[in-house]
């Protein structure tokens, strides 16, 4: 009983059978055939392996939601040069929702202005990416995908003791302000707080040693994450004016960033640049110093990167390794399809007539059949 179920369980199992035998005795084989098996596998193998690195790659996800979380405080993360002295400058925030001022985390290192030409190299290197990532914006999908894999973009310390005069001012630190529109100041004087606003002690400072050119070797909002690339790192701007006026507006949209090497909660900003020569007596009025004007967005973005599932890429690549397959079979047809019409029109190969086929076989048979000459039979000159 059990042989006789185990019979029918196979016969049922071979009737299911969608892939019948051929044997091979009915099988005919040619070099044409061949020929395009040998194309259709190599393009299996060429697209498959394309398909495989397809697979390796990844992708980033946006996705946009309105921020409800107006509690937190910002971070702004400073790093700035002035060339001018630290007892000359001064930098403060301005919240306009508490009209507060803050300048606490703020520290102020005399420096000097000119680079190295080590730190040269660096600015330049990071003044080219700036440039390139203006103009493809797909880049900052790459800066997000290698965080903490490249070099640091923080400007590189001086190798060697300095022996110039120390002229200028290096403004770096970090402050929290509320999520609102916000101004940041760097003029001359110290700030001073006062009920009705602020102040900065600008009596004191001769207007002839007035110079706002500057170096912004970084500026960001939110975590400080190694390795991403903001709108104004790397950004200098020389004049030869005392009563130059720098304005920075800002756009921050808070953004959670989530890859496969961090996740953490940043800031994007888009930045407006201008300038101008602070004249009172042209109606251009004004205090010269540099003034960074930023708004936060209501929106926040979520970026994640993605990766092809396991699923997707074995149903792509038995879509590339069946669609060949069968894209060559039928090609191979076609073309042979097309190639008897011919030949059968023009009477070529085994559509010739059969008085010829005869006609060339009996042909064959005589020279064949003919005997040779033998070298009694060739005649002998006397």
């Amino acid at each position: 009983m059990r042989r006789l179920s185990r019979k029918k369980a196979l016969s049922l199992v071979k009737e299911l059978d969608a892939f019948p035998k051929v044997s091979e005795s009915y099988v005919e084989t040619s070099a044409s055939g061949g020929t395009v098996s040998l194309i259709a596998f190599s393009a299996m193998a060429l697209l498959a392996i394309l398909e495989f690195f397809v697979y390796r790659d990844t992708w980033m996800k946006y996705e946009y939601e309105v921020d409800k979380d107006f509690s937190s405080k910002l971070r702004i993360n400073i790093d700035v040069t002035v060339a001018m002295k630290c007892q000359h400058v001064g930098a403060d925030i301005l919240d306009l929702a508490e009209t507060m001022i803050t300048s606490k985390g703020l520290h102020y290192e005399p420096t000097i202005f000119e680079l190295t030409p080590k730190q040269r190299l660096w600015q330049r290197t990071l003044t080219l990416i700036q440039s390139r990532l203006r103009e493809e914006h797909a880049l900052q999908e790459v800066v997000y995908k290698t965080l903490l894999k490249g070099g640091p973009t923080a400007l590189p310390p001086r190798e060697d003791a300095p022996v110039e005069p120390l002229s200028a001012c290096r403004i770096h630190g970090h402050a929290y302000v509320n999520k609102v529109a916000g101004n940041l100041h760097i003029t001359v004087g110290k700030p001073i707080h006062h009920p009705q606003g602020h102040a900065h002690i600008a009596a004191f400072v001769s207007h002839d040693t007035y110079n706002f050119s500057h170096r912004i070797d970084h500026l960001s909002f939110g975590e400080l994450i190694p390795g991403i690339i903001n709108p104004l790192d790397g950004t200098e701007k020389i004049t030869f004016n005392n009563n130059q006026m720098f304005q920075y507006f800002i756009t921050v949209v808070p953004t959670k960033l989530n890859t496969y090497k961090i996740s953490a909660d940043t800031h994007q900003f888009s930045v407006t640049e201008r300038e101008r020569v602070i004249n009172h007596a042209a109606g251009s009025h004004g205090v010269s110093g540099i003034f960074v004007k930023y708004d936060t967005s209501s929106l926040m973005v979520t970026v994640s990167e993605q990766h092809m599932p396991l699923w997707q890429f074995l149903v792509r690549l038995c879509g590339i390794i069946g669609g060949i397959f069968s894209t060559t079979g039928m090609l191979h047809g076609l073309v042979g399809f097309f190639f008897d019409v011919i030949c059968c029109r023009l009477r070529l190969g085994s559509y010739r007539p059969r008085e010829d086929l005869q006609l060339n076989d009996q042909m064959n048979n005589l020279n064949n059949h003919q005997a040779p000459l033998l070298a009694e039979d060739v005649p002998q000159e006397e």
